[in-house]
C-alpha cells in the first residue's frame, strides 16, 4: 500500500477547557487530514477508556468547529480489530462534539453500486467478533434503542451534499461490518451477497454504536473501492486495487463534508440526543462510585 500522506505538523496539547468541537469527522482508510481547516492544531486527549488512534486536530470549517481522527492512527498503524473505538468516541464526547461524519472505504456487494460510488447506508449488520462496542459494562447496563442506527438528518444532509455535487450516490443500504483485516474469502462473499448486504467494511458498526451510547449522531459516507471477490467478471480485492481508486474518492469525500457542514442546523431536531434516557437499566443506587466517574462525560444527567 502506499505510504499514507502524514499531516502538518502542529503543536500538540492536552485537552483545555477551551478545546472543544461541535462537529467530529473520523477519517478511515486514505483519509488521514481534512482540507480547508483554519486555526488548526493538534490535541491529545485522554480517555478513562485508554488513548484514541492518536492525537484529534482541532480547527474551523465554514465557521464550525470541527474535530477530525484518523481511524487508524498516523502512518495508518491500527488495524480494524485493533481500533479503540470507546476511546475515539469518548473523545469526540470529551471535546463536546454532537455529531460525527464518519468516512469509510467498503467493497461492493451488489452489481448497482459500483467502485467510485458513493453509499450512505442506514442500517448496520455486526459480524465482528470480539470487539468492545459498549461503554455501559462492570457494574452497570444500559440497552440503548438501536433500530435505526443512524441520524436521519445527518444522512439527509450527506446526501444532499452528493447531489450538489454531482456524484453518483447510493442513500441506504446496509453496511456488513466483518472482523478482518483479512479480506473475505469468495465464499464469505457469496454467501453474504445472499444475506441481500449492498456494502462490506471494517470499522463503522462499532463506531456506530458507541456513537449511540455517548448520544452523539452519527452517519457513515461509505467510499466504494471494489466488489469484494464475489463479482466473475472483476478482478478479487486487493490492497493495490483499493487505493488505485481511494484516491479519488477520498477526494470526493473531503468535497461532500466540506459542503455538508456549512447546511447543519445549530440545534439538533433529532432524538440521538436522549438516547440514554430510559436506557440504563442499573439501579442508580447499585452503580459505584468508580463506575459514575468513569462514565461522568456520558452519564452526568442520570439520577444519581
Amino acid at each position: 500500500m502506499a505510504r499514507p500522506k502524514t499531516p502538518k505538523s502542529s503543536k500538540s496539547t492536552r485537552t483545555t477547557k477551551t478545546s472543544r468541537a461541535v462537529i467530529g469527522l473520523i477519517g478511515g482508510s486514505g483519509l488521514y487530514e481534512m482540507d480547508g481547516f483554519k486555526s488548526e492544531r493538534a490535541v491529545t486527549v485522554r480517555t478513562p477508556f485508554g488513548a484514541p488512534s492518536g492525537p484529534l486536530t482541532l480547527g474551523s470549517l465554514h465557521g464550525m468547529d470541527v474535530a477530525f481522527l484518523a481511524r487508524h492512527g498516523v502512518g495508518h498503524r491500527w488495524s480494524p480489530s485493533q481500533i479503540n473505538y470507546r476511546a475515539n468516541i469518548h473523545a469526540m464526547k470529551q471535546l463536546g462534539v454532537e455529531r460525527i461524519f464518519s468516512v469509510s472505504a467498503v467493497g461492493s456487494m451488489k452489481e448497482a453500486i459500483h467502485p467510485g460510488d458513493l453509499v450512505i447506508p442506514d442500517q448496520f449488520y455486526d459480524h465482528t467478533k470480539g470487539r468492545r462496542s459498549t461503554f455501559f459494562e462492570d457494574g452497570i447496563v444500559a440497552h440503548v434503542a438501536f433500530a435505526d442506527p443512524v441520524c436521519p438528518a445527518l444522512t439527509a444532509e450527506l446526501d444532499a451534499a452528493c447531489r450538489r455535487l454531482g456524484f453518483t450516490v447510493h442513500r441506504g443500504g446496509t453496511y456488513l461490518c466483518m472482523e478482518g483485516p483479512q479480506f473475505s474469502s469468495r465464499a464469505e462473499s457469496l454467501i453474504y451477497r445472499q444475506w441481500g448486504v449492498d456494502v462490506i467494511g471494517m470499522t463503522n458498526a462499532t463506531e456506530a454504536k458507541l456513537a449511540r451510547e455517548a448520544e452523539i449522531c452519527y452517519a457513515t459516507l461509505a467510499l466504494v473501492t471494489d466488489y469484494d471477490c464475489w463479482h466473475r467478471d472483476e478482478a478479487s480485492v486487493t490492497v493495490e486495487a483499493v487505493v488505485k481508486i481511494l484516491g479519488e474518492n477520498v477526494a470526493k469525500a473531503k468535497r461532500v463534508l466540506s459542503a455538508a457542514i456549512p447546511t447543519l442546523s445549530q440545534e439538533r431536531a433529532c432524538a440521538c440526543g436522549e438516547a440514554l434516557r430510559h436506557a440504563v437499566i442499573t439501579a442508580p443506587t447499585a452503580v459505584s462510585a468508580r463506575v459514575r466517574t468513569r462514565l461522568k462525560a456520558l452519564w452526568s444527567r442520570r439520577p444519581r
